[in-house]
């Protein structure tokens, strides 16, 4: 088998139109062709950027929705605190009410039977007196019915008079 060597005109009419082609690739389509990757990358890096910018905001939006969240908890808390408080104050004002209430009842419960009982004892005192004047009455007439009788209870009655 025999070497291929290319001719010397062969080579030369390739570098020749390798070269026209060259110089109509650099003078026409490799400005265009370097211009449109540029902007392509100019696009690609303000794509990066964008991106980067709204992943800070994105961050940023989150803390800002975490502290909402957590201020909104704490608010909720601070309001459910509060009302319980109120709840328990209501409940122990109720009580002592109540109590107050219940203390005043029995109060004018014991001053009524109080009144009672004394009404009740000052009516059996003028009973008894009256039962004791009307027994005495009956004895003193029973035992009075002579006169010497009478002139020793009266003798004796001022014996204690002067005594006492």
């Amino acid at each position: 088998m025999e070497l291929i060597t290319p001719d010397f005109g062969l080579i030369f009419w390739q570098l020749l139109v390798f070269g026209i082609l060259f110089f109509l690739l650099a003078k026409f389509a490799w400005k265009p062709i370097i211009q449109s990757l540029a902007e392509r990358e100019q696009s690609i890096d303000e794509a990066i950027k964008l991106s980067e910018t709204t992943r800070a905001e994105m961050a940023e939006l989150k803390a800002g929705n975490e502290q909402l969240i957590n201020s909104a908890r704490a608010e909720r808390d601070a309001l459910i605190k509060q009302a319980k408080e109120a709840s328990d104050a209501m409940i122990a004002q109720a009580k002592l009410d109540a109590q107050t209430a219940a203390n005043q009842e029995i109060e004018k419960a014991r001053v009524a039977f109080e009144q009672e009982k004394a009404s009740a004892v000052a009516a059996i005192r003028k009973e008894a007196a009256t039962l004791s004047l009307d027994l005495a009455e009956k004895v003193l007439k029973s035992q009075l019915k002579d006169k010497a009788a009478q002139e020793k209870l009266v003798t004796e009655w001022m014996a204690d008079v002067k005594l006492s």
